[in-house]
C-alpha cells in the first residue's frame, strides 16, 4: 500500500481506506490488487476486490487466500 499509494508505511493503520488516502481512487484500487496478487502470489475475484474497503479487511481477505 505504501508503494502504490506513495505513502510513508507508517501511516498505514487497520482504518486505511480510501476516505483516509487521497490518492485511493478506482485506479489505483486496481494497481493495488495487481500488486498485491504479483507479491502474493494470489488471484482475487471480483468479489474480493470489491470488499477490499480498508486495510484490516485486505489483510483478511488475503490471509484467508494464504490458508
Amino acid at each position: 500500500m505504501s508503494a502504490v499509494f506513495d505513502i510513508p508505511a507508517d501511516q498505514i493503520s487497520d482504518t486505511s481506506s480510501p476516505d483516509t488516502i487521497e490518492k485511493w481512487d478506482s485506479l489505483n484500487h486496481m494497481n493495488l490488487v495487481s500488486s498485491l496478487e504479483e507479491e502474493f502470489d494470489v488471484r482475487f475475484t471480483d468479489e474480493e476486490i470489491t470488499e477490499m474497503l480498508n486495510f484490516k479487511l485486505i489483510v483478511l481477505i488475503l490471509q484467508q487466500k494464504k490458508s
